[in-house]
């Protein structure tokens, strides 16, 4: 039976762990696979594992990384950044990861989210929509290589169609909210949810274990993904890696769900 999850997302930038905000004004946390371990020891639901600059950088994936990462994690691991073709989700599928998440170049040629399922099963398959509110309307647009490029789409017809195309996994991040840590955008959670039947995680803007809380009871089974809430402590962001326990997440789920 699904249920919610809380998941940690890690950025990668020249290899080394990193906190955005508004995916700009990068900040160093720490040694990716050194976090890896910790979150082992908290047991933590699933991992989220972005490489932000590959694809600005027409790099593939750093596939001796994603290897490193994948041997060192116990729990499901998704990773994404600069993954173009068939051949390079089969590769990081086949170093021990659980999902490829695909973003810019699904948007470009959503086909490749057909053919990547094909070869590696379609629950194995993310796509990542980092979408930002429209200057003029309501609504959001989906945008690419580090919301420099925007690709006309609204974040709900991209996601209907790559649940069309065969994603097994939606994942939704919200640009204005990132590293802001003010909570979710709920508004796009929402209006995601209304229009896909498969799974979703929502990233961008926790601050508390109470916003994520939020989140279930807005839209129910979803992942919960948070960056700084699982990397910062405290007023001034000290970096220290936390996560709730099997007990504290039970219950948060708990009165979640029942509310």
């Amino acid at each position: 039976m699904l249920r919610p999850r809380i998941i940690p997302c890690l950025l990668i930038r020249n290899g080394g762990l990193v906190k955005t905000v508004q995916f700009k004004e990068s900040k160093y946390v720490g040694d990716p696979v050194n976090a890896v371990k910790i979150f082992n020891e908290k047991e933590s639901d699933e991992l989220v594992v972005l490489d932000i600059d590959a694809t600005v950088n027409a790099a593939e994936p750093n596939f001796r990384l994603i290897g490193q990462l994948a041997a060192e994690c116990r729990m499901p691991l998704c990773y994404g950044g600069g993954v173009k073709t068939v051949d390079q989700a089969r590769r990081v599928i086949g170093l021990g990861v659980e999902k490829v998440a695909l973003s810019s170049a699904a948007l470009e040629t959503p086909r490749l989210i057909t053919d990547v399922g094909r070869t590696v099963g379609n629950q194995s398959v993310v796509v990542v929509l980092d979408a930002r509110k429209r200057r003029l309307g309501s609504g959001h647009e989906v945008w690419t290589h580090n919301a420099r490029r925007n690709t006309g789409k609204t974040v709900v017809d991209a996601a209907a169609e790559a649940e069309w195309y065969g994603a097994g996994e939606i994942v939704v991040n919200s640009i204005d909210n990132d590293g802001q840590m003010r909570g979710y955008d709920l508004e796009l959670a929402k209006a995601v949810r209304a229009v896909t039947t498969i799974p979703m995680t929502v990233l961008g803007g926790a601050s508390s274990l109470d916003d994520v809380a939020q989140l279930i009871k807005t839209c129910g089974v979803v992942g919960a993904a948070a960056g700084s809430l699982f990397v910062f402590k405290g007023a001034y962001r000290a970096v220290l890696i936390n996560y709730p326990n099997a007990t504290q997440r039970e219950e948060l789920i708990r009165g979640a769900v029942a509310h």
